[in-house]
């Protein structure tokens, strides 16, 4: 027992991580990873969850659930920034984790992480494919229920748009991390343009009775599900934050910064600055044009109220944007995911193959790997399934980042390098950090917990049964 505590709780020497992530180049700017951030954050969710919040949970209120997540999540932003700027590794919080706590702490922050990626590449590809074939649907072009569907959802086989999509960023990524950033860059540019058209032009069709009462009165329905008061303020927080957590991807691709001692906690701050004010912009305007109860079970509330509001050119113009800037949370989540695979096969707790650099000096056998399973997760398995396991999980890792800065402190200047930004107000901001976190995860559903706690029995059988055997420790 006492020789698997010692491999479980084994610390990596931060120079050893430093001297691996070497050959990675170092190209990305603030400029890059501001557009990196705001394009994974702000995705689908911001033309889609703050009507569907609105109608469920909160009522106009959906403004206080945005705010209050990304309280949360600057917090934790935070903690973000002084870990990769002390720590400029690959694989974020794995690497960090592994560092601070020891190579199964880190292994379980990672798995976390893992199941983040995984899914949400998955998941944005299919909701691109979704908006996509929305959009042929008006022209009079159908794709076929076998090749637009995942495996027995709806008499599908494949959703073939999901796999070309995933395959092309694939390419991109394949390309380089420089020639990658421009195209993100431009993509965040019109997605952010996008958003400003339709807050200005639901701004004129705003009707300020529409938001009273702002906290709609606590009610329970008869299937035991409740709406309104501080209890669907508090509800819509849990179902929001999953919003907020692209920030990881920025930290993730920390060896590849200019400068990360200044750039990372510039990225990684101005990115979740810049997606707060877009997100309660957007969700004010939306419950202001029309009354909350008109988003119920509407997958395109931003569209729907432009059109209702008069403006159906807008609406195309407005969603047509929407769906090409999918690509950028799509490039975020492939860019940060396939580092984190690279780290796993740095360190061999997974297949050492995936640790290979290419002849451009880019993980790319990682990519590939992280390709191969979104498509199957996205052919395979129905994303209501799924998509619970993104906020778990990423919360998890959270958790232990927050918590991690304590420990962190104690080395800064000795083995780890002295971080240009600090998280303000230590000792008492990690743990008000730990605990905001701790309260999101409680707020989850029952299921999302429970194909969490599956989700990490997997990766431990994996660590114990894999992991363990490589040899590390020389004692």
């Amino acid at each position: 027992m006492n020789k698997i505590w010692k491999r479980f709780s084994y610390k990596e020497d931060p120079q050893v991580y430093l001297k691996k992530d070497a050959h990675l180049h170092q190209v990305l700017t603030v400029k890059d990873f501001l557009a990196l951030g705001v394009g994974t954050i702000v995705s689908t969710s911001i033309f889609t969850l703050p009507g569907v919040v609105a109608a469920n949970h909160a009522g106009p209120a959906v403004a206080l659930s945005f705010l209050i997540a990304a309280i949360v999540a600057a917090l934790v932003a935070f903690a973000y920034a002084e870990m990769s700027s002390s720590m400029p590794f690959a694989g974020s919080a794995y690497s960090w984790i592994s560092v601070i706590y020891g190579e199964g702490f880190g292994w379980i922050a990672g798995w976390a992480l893992l199941a983040e990626y995984f899914i949400a590449v998955a998941f944005v590809a299919s909701g691109l494919s979704a908006n996509f074939r929305g959009m042929l649907e008006p022209l009079g072009v159908h794709v076929p229920a076998q090749l637009a569907n995942a495996f027995g959802v709806s008499g599908g086989i494949i959703d073939i748009i999901s796999v070309i999509v995933i395959a092309l960023v694939a390419y991109l990524l394949s390309r380089g991390a420089s020639g990658v950033a421009k195209v993100e860059n431009l993509l965040v540019i019109l997605k952010v343009c996008a958003i400003l058209v339709f807050i200005l032009v639901g701004l004129k069709a705003i009707h300020i009775e529409n938001y009273f009462p702002f906290i709609p009165e606590y009610t329970v329905h008869s299937d035991g599900t409740s709406f309104g008061g501080w209890h669907g303020v508090y509800a819509g927080v849990s179902a929001i934050f999953l919003s907020y957590i692209g920030f990881d991807s920025i930290a993730a691709n920390s060896a590849e910064a200019k400068d990360p001692a200044k750039t990372m906690p510039r990225g990684i701050l101005g990115s979740l600055l810049i997606a707060v004010i877009l997100f309660i912009a957007v969700s004010l305007v939306l419950v202001g044009m029309f009354k909350y109860t008109s988003y119920a079970n509407n997958a395109e509330p931003v569209g729907w109220a432009l059109r209702q509001a008069g403006h159906p050119i807008i609406a195309v113009v407005v969603q047509g944007i929407a769906v090409i800037g999918m690509f950028t949370a799509l490039i975020g989540m492939m860019m940060a995911g396939s580092r984190l695979l690279y780290s796993f096969g740095r360190d061999q707790m997974l297949p050492k193959w995936l640790g290979v650099l290419n002849k451009n000096n880019l993980p790319g056998n990682a990519l590939i790997a992280l390709t191969v399973i979104s498509i199957i997760l996205g052919s395979v398995f129905p994303f209501e399934f799924l998509s619970q396991l993104i906020s778990a999980g990423t919360l998890i890792a959270f958790m232990f980042v927050t918590i991690g800065i304590y420990s962190l402190r104690k080395r800064e200047g000795h083995d780890i390098a002295e971080p240009e930004f600090k998280m303000p107000l230590y000792p008492v901001l990690p743990l008000v950090a730990f605990l905001g976190t701790l309260a999101v995860f409680w707020g989850l559903d029952y299921h999302a917990k429970l194909y969490a706690g599956i989700w990490f029995l997997i990766g431990l059988v994996v660590y114990f049964m894999y992991g363990m055997r490589k040899e590390k420790i020389k004692s």
